[in-house]
């Protein structure tokens, strides 16, 4: 007969129980789900691109510190989203990990 190893003792003891045994006092509640927010954590694919912008507009995107890029990716979603006519609420987290409100559709 071969001889069990510790884990393999220990699942054999765990699957003897009967679920009226084992000790649930402590594990964490259910969390309710109700007020969960879909996509707070989704961050679209980024690809990296080559772009000429002129040195004011850089200067511009650069003057409140690190996370000019995501600063100009938030600019154009708000001018895309402007366009096609779509609105886009919530939070989005961005690269420096600050949450942000994502830019709605001005309705002018």
């Amino acid at each position: 007969m071969r001889k069990l190893t510790k884990e393999q003792k220990r699942d054999a003891a765990i699957a003897a129980k009967k679920d009226a045994d084992i000790d649930f006092s402590g594990i964490r509640p259910v969390v309710d789900w109700d007020v969960a927010e879909v996509g707070k954590f989704f961050r679209p694919a980024k690809k990296p691109v080559t772009i000429r912008l002129d040195a004011d507009v850089i200067e511009w995107l650069r003057a409140d510190g690190p996370g000019y890029q995501t600063k100009a990716n938030l600019l154009l979603r708000h001018a895309m989203l402007h366009f096609t006519g779509e609105k886009q609420t919530g939070r989005i987290k961005t690269a420096r990990g600050s949450a942000k409100p994502r830019m709605q559709r001005s309705k002018v």
